[in-house]
């Protein structure tokens, strides 16, 4: 692709066009580049200019000094002095009834964690009064971390999932979320099992009464539902033939599917081995192909498609990707999580190779940090960790792409948020360094290469690496300051 441009500078607009005009030092990936293009893509605008119109849409991105200034009285302008300017960031899987289980000890990896912290914890959230804390609770640790736009992992329960979706609504954020379903678990996931038909009837509710609840299209809503087993090893062979047919029935209105994937390779009783000996299949994928008879026959409808997204996907094959990138399932990569769980390192270079599109996610409470950044940071060190020529340094500009950009791709809706390209909604971030002293002095005493385009990737890097909550002021969804709930 051709390198980054600012917004073009004879950019007019209608003189009854009532605008917001932000100033601040902007960063963003521009256009639909894929990973590997990102740094090619990387705009830096130091003296920079956010013009959003009267939708909340962005008319115009580049040098306040060209920008298309309208009449005084149809023109706001917001200077921001020294402050950064990003696009939201996108949180491609978290778990909701997990706001308060971050750095649960559970003395060992993913299944005895589930065990002994994770079932129990969600199952506290049938009690209305604390459903609506936790929403709360959760809603606002969002808005703190400037993630405007998520793929949740919902409450086993009804009661949650409208809490969820009614503090979600008020504050103006973007969601994708489902009611969490397992047919069958350990005894202390007994309170959030259901039956096969209890399960397909409850997610049918909740698609009907919360999918695009808000403006009726999904283009345009901001309140989205999705399918959600919480993995293989939580549901039958007959969940799974009753959830095809349920997202075949769905999938034109626009519904999502999330689920686990190949998290935890431990050999004999792990995750994998354990999904592989009870459905009999070749490769785990296979359960959510439609293929989760033995021997990987077909027993029902598939669950991939551009709007399915499977967290972690750390050890698949390469006939899983291979099958991920020719149906457009995305992946959510959750180092932080991986690294809680000792459940080993996403291959970066094969799993891009593949052409499969790979979002950030946090993945609360198995991931301890809510903060998209310190996931980008993770991904970092892992991956210049892996062994050999697998080793990446991954650039800048593809962590950015990861956090924001590739989020929305994975989402089915990058034509609508991820940068600051014109005509999309202006999502987005106000950091004020100063708001955390360690990444003011960082960035503004730390070494810079003589090399303009260098420099650039050093301060974005710095910026990126050293961002943490206190520093992220505002937030903005379609150009409007979202709040936390009182």
């Amino acid at each position: 692709m051709p390198p980054a441009t600012d917004s073009p500078a004879d950019v007019r607009l209608d003189p009854a066009t009532r605008t917001t005009t932000h100033l601040g030092h902007i960063f963003h990936i521009a256009g639909t580049p894929t990973v590997q293009e990102a740094a090619a893509a990387l705009v830096e605008i130091p003296d920079g200019a956010l013009t959003v119109d009267d939708r909340g849409r962005i008319v115009y991105c580049g040098p306040r000094r060209t920008r298309p200034a309208g009449p005084a009285r149809t023109e706001r302008v917001v200077d921001h002095g020294d402050a950064f300017l990003l696009p939201g960031f996108v949180d491609t899987h978290i778990h909701y009834p997990q706001t308060y289980s971050t750095d649960a000890y559970g003395g060992g990896q993913l299944l005895e964690w589930l065990t002994a912290c994770i079932f129990p914890a969600e199952a506290r959230l049938a009690d209305p009064a604390f459903a609506r804390q936790i929403a709360r609770d959760f809603t606002a640790r969002r808005i703190a971390a400037g993630t405007t736009a998520a793929l949740v992992f919902g409450s086993a329960f009804a009661v949650a999932q409208h809490a969820l979706f009614t503090e979600t609504r008020a504050a103006g954020l973007r969601i994708v979320s489902g009611r969490g379903i397992q047919t069958v678990g350990p005894d202390s996931a007994a309170p959030l099992l259901t039956s096969d038909a209890d399960a397909i009837a409850m997610a049918t509710d909740e698609i009907d009464e919360w999918h695009c609840a808000d403006s009726g299209d999904p283009t345009t809503a901001r309140l989205q539902t999705a399918i959600i087993p919480r993995f293989a090893l939580s549901v039958t062979a007959d969940t799974l033939a009753r959830l095809g047919d349920l997202y075949a029935e769905v999938r034109p209105r626009g519904v999502y599917v999330h689920t686990h994937l190949n998290e935890n390779n431990r050999p004999g009783d792990g995750e994998i081995d354990s999904v592989r000996k009870l459905f009999g299949v070749a490769d785990y994928l296979d359960t959510y192909d439609g293929k989760f008879l033995p021997g990987s026959a077909i027993g029902g409808e598939s669950l991939l498609g551009r709007r399915t997204v499977m967290a972690h996907a750390v050890h698949c094959s390469d006939t899983e990707l291979t099958r991920m990138a020719a149906t457009g399932t995305s992946i959510a990569h959750c180092p932080v999580s991986q690294l809680f769980l000792g459940s080993g390192t996403m291959p970066w270079r094969r799993t891009v190779d593949a052409g499969v599109t790979i979002a950030a996610g946090t993945d609360v409470g198995a991931g301890d940090e809510w903060l998209i950044p310190r996931v980008l940071s993770d991904a970092f060190k892992v991956h210049l960790s892996e062994p050999g020529f697998a080793s990446v340094a991954l650039h800048p500009g593809e962590l950015l792409f990861t956090g924001t950009l590739a989020g929305a791709r994975a989402l089915d809706m990058e034509e609508r948020f991820g940068n600051f390209d014109a005509g999309k909604d202006a999502d987005f971030l106000v950091v004020e360094p100063d708001r955390w002293p360690a990444l003011a002095a960082a960035l503004r005493y730390g070494i810079r290469a003589d090399d303009p385009t260098a420099a650039r990737d050093q301060t974005l890097f710095t910026l990126l690496l050293g961002l943490r909550e206190p520093a992220i002021t505002e937030v903005y969804v379609a150009g409007r300051r979202v709040q936390p709930p009182d």
